[in-house]
């Protein structure tokens, strides 16, 4: 059976002319004419049966069902463009792993241990994306995630790495001069949040038999770099594991004012859809990944 798809040049020229709403820059980018655009609008508007775009004296303007169809076909044709990059960047050999990632996780944890994985697997390219919270894989073009919440994602497989280690940090100039402060104390500063852990800061008073009645207030952020950069700026004080941010605690641009670490029940996990689940670049990578959480946490005794 035909299959119901356009050309790609015209899907190429309404991608342009639609992300400009202006078919003379979409000519100017492709190295066409205007009329040329003008015939591929047509003619993908003939094959769909409906306007994509209005003309006016001005210009063009998008209709409702053409500013659908471009929010589509973009993601489509950014997807075609990766997957010819990577052919074309192994000659038809080796595979390509799409990650979705937590970014400070990524950078911080996996990516200084990564070039293991790639020394032992030279025809493997691992791309990462962030994604901060759940999402559906059918809808995106990722093989796997690196997530930290509880495994239940539906359809898919989940690989324990580690749980985390929840500890105070702030600037020490925040400290005046003291080495540090007693866990009462901490509820007396601004208590920076983070907002896909929007209990932490309950957790870890609870932790201690404290409540705390301001324990969720104060300037939230979604990313542990972002709140690293608040504490260091005299901002509040943070409650970050150690492990993302030892660069900074190396240097003393952030420390610990009160020792006591909260391990949370959630953990990190590596997630897999089960139809990917025995791919041999996926399942390399999974048995890779898992190995070295095993071993950071004998390590680290985040076990």
């Amino acid at each position: 059976m035909r299959r119901k798809i356009p050309s790609t040049a015209a899907l190429l020229a309404f991608e342009r002319a639609a992300r400009h709403e202006s078919f003379t820059r979409a000519a100017e980018e492709l190295a066409l004419t205007q009329s040329a655009i003008c015939r591929q609008i047509a003619s993908l508007e003939d094959f769909l049966g409906l306007r994509l775009f209005r003309r006016t004296k001005r210009g063009v303007t998008l209709t409702e069902a053409g500013l659908s169809y471009s929010r589509q076909i973009s993601a489509r044709l950014d997807a075609m463009e990766r997957d010819t990059l990577s052919v074309m960047a192994h000659h038809g050999r080796g595979a390509t792993i799409e990650l979705a990632v937590m970014p400070t996780f990524a950078t911080r944890w996996l990516l200084p241990r990564l070039g293991e994985f790639l020394a032992r697997h030279p025809d493997v390219t691992v791309n990462m994306n962030n994604r901060t919270r759940p999402f559906l894989f059918a809808e995106t073009e990722f093989d796997a995630a690196l997530y930290f919440g509880d495994a239940g994602w539906p359809g898919t497989e989940a690989h324990f790495l580690m749980r985390e280690n929840a500890t105070p940090v702030c600037s020490p100039r925040m400290l005046q001069g003291r080495t540090a402060l007693a866990p009462d104390e901490i509820a007396t500063f601004p208590l920076l949040q983070q907002s896909t852990r929007p209990y932490g800061w309950r957790d870890w008073f609870g932790s201690l038999g404290l409540q705390v009645a301001h324990d969720m207030t104060g300037t939230r952020y979604e990313l542990f770099s972002m709140l690293a950069q608040a504490a260091m700026q005299d901002m509040g004080i943070a409650l970050i594991p150690p492990f993302l941010i030892r660069e900074e605690l190396d240097s003393g641009r952030l420390v610990i004012p009160c020792n006591h670490v909260y391990l949370s029940a959630k953990a990190y996990y590596l997630i897999i859809p089960e139809r990917k689940a025995e791919t041999a670049s996926l399942a390399a990578f999974r048995d890779w990944l898992v190995d070295a959480a095993a071993a950071y946490r004998s390590a680290t005794g985040l076990e």
